[in-house]
């Protein structure tokens, strides 16, 4: 069972019946450009995943930047979902910037943080999904 909700009109949140049981959903594929998540029709260019569900990463939302980069507010909404781990993917060529004030903003709620080449990124990201863990994650799927 499956159905896409539109937030505000702007942007699609897919949940899926993992929504239900919790789990993470697999990132299913990537490429310059675009990301696709298990059980989900849309594709991103930039997303959101975390247990029972995913959205588009809307950067204008928080007014993220390659540059100062990843916002507390752009991680915000997956550590309240209940993630033990955030997985922050930085881009192809990893040029959307981390700040170390975002790094310290996710350790002091007790989330464990990785923060990588968006590839290795997904690697890890669907590497927790296989064992289990209660992961999240923020993908940048171009530079």
């Amino acid at each position: 069972m499956e159905f896409t909700l539109k937030l505000l009109f702007l942007c699609p949140l897919h949940i899926s019946w993992t929504y239900l049981t919790m789990s993470s959903p697999e990132i299913e594929s990537l490429s310059w450009g675009q990301m696709t998540v298990r059980g989900c029709s849309s594709t991103y260019k930039d997303c959101k995943v975390w247990p029972g569900g995913s959205r588009a990463w809307d950067w204008t939302e928080t007014g993220t930047k390659h540059v100062p980069g990843v916002q507390p507010a752009d991680v915000d909404e997956v550590l309240k979902a209940g993630v033990d781990t955030l997985v922050i993917g930085r881009g192809m060529r990893a040029e959307l910037q981390v700040p170390s004030s975002t790094v310290d903003f996710v350790r002091r709620t007790g989330v464990e943080v990785h923060v990588l080449q968006t590839e290795d990124a997904v690697a890890k990201y669907n590497s927790l999904v296989v064992r289990g863990a209660k992961v999240g994650g923020v993908f940048h799927s171009t530079c």
